[in-house]
């Protein structure tokens, strides 16, 4: 069974910048635990069926203009109807004027009653991405994860294979840390992964012989990101002579992540080869074949080999 997240609206009020007008009790004691959000409408007329109380409430002007044109015994069945349903919170946009008959309300059904200035439809697409991440399923993995051109680089590999190594190298020329040794992942679509750090260890970097160090600190904030997306993944190992490498890149390796696909690739090492400089072609590449460019199926075409069809193949890279 998945575990179920959840975030208070005491974080969402402070990242959102919202005003209090109401709370039955402490923000911190409220918990959200769905990004779904609901505009109450046709709620409000009495039609009940399929209403998730679960969901964040959000009142423009629609909703408002409502509710002020209706008679005061229909006004008092209508927000009967919506908040005896006890909704997990409204939210009222634009900067608004909150009727007395509306706070009256919230109160005597203890709901708790929030106000933005943001226009309706831009605050409802910044509520949704936010809880969308917050409320994300998530694993934490063994990796380093760096942004490389705008890519996001998930590097895997058994300790001691020169991930971290390779992370200080690309922080020197110019490309950004999110995470060392723990990456938590974080699902925000069915297309979509995010990682990021634990903050309990964000920006620390472990090098076998010297130590810990503080990237932020040595190299700058320019050489560090909270977050960013997993858009392909490279495994290192060490160079085994009986193995068949990929030399062509035709085929599509891909990793599977929390049920998302994305494209992977295994590099072995060797003394003397550059990571980093791997690490950053393999990043551009990543980005030609998304803008559906792929080098080694135009080599194949320019040698009369254009009837090859591509092979999807997942790897494994972490060990159960």
């Amino acid at each position: 069974m998945s575990q179920e997240y959840s975030v208070s609206l005491e974080k969402i009020i402070e990242f959102h910048k919202l005003e209090t007008v109401y709370l039955p009790k402490d923000a911190k004691d409220i918990l959200i635990t769905t990004s779904e959000i609901n505009r109450p409408g046709i709620v409000l007329t009495g039609y009940t069926d399929y209403f998730d109380p679960l969901r964040i409430q959000i009142l423009g002007w629609t909703e408002l203009g409502f509710l002020f044109n209706i008679s005061d015994d229909e006004r008092e069945k209508a927000l009967g109807y919506w908040l005896g349903l006890k909704p997990a919170a409204a939210v009222i946009t634009r900067g608004l004027d909150i009727p007395e008959y509306l706070t009256s309300a919230c109160k005597h059904y203890e709901v708790p009653l929030l106000k933005t200035s943001e226009e309706t439809s831009p605050f409802l697409a910044s509520l949704i991405a936010y809880l969308n991440s917050e409320l994300a399923p998530r694993i934490t993995r063994h990796g380093v994860l760096v942004e490389v051109y705008g890519e996001g680089v998930l590097i895997t590999g058994e300790s001691g294979a020169g991930k971290s190594e390779a992370a200080i190298e690309l922080i020197k020329r110019g490309h950004r840390l999110i995470a060392d040794d723990a990456v938590e992942i974080r699902k925000i679509s069915d297309k979509e992964l995010k990682g990021s750090s634990p903050s309990n260890i964000r920006h620390f970097i472990e090098l076998r012989g010297i130590g810990i160090i503080d990237a932020r600190r040595l190299f700058g904030m320019g050489a560090v990101k909270p977050s960013e997306k997993v858009d392909m993944v490279i495994q290192l190992e060490s160079w085994d002579s009986t193995k068949v490498y990929d030399r062509l890149g035709f085929d599509n390796e891909y990793a599977n992540i929390l049920g998302v696909k994305v494209p992977a690739m295994t590099v072995p090492i060797t003394p003397g080869r550059n990571l980093a400089v791997i690490v950053e072609t393999a990043a551009m590449n990543n980005r030609q074949k998304k803008m559906d460019y792929n080098a080694a199926k135009d080599l194949m075409v320019s040698l009369g080999m254009d009837d090859v069809t591509p092979v999807d193949k997942e790897v494994e890279i972490w060990k159960s």
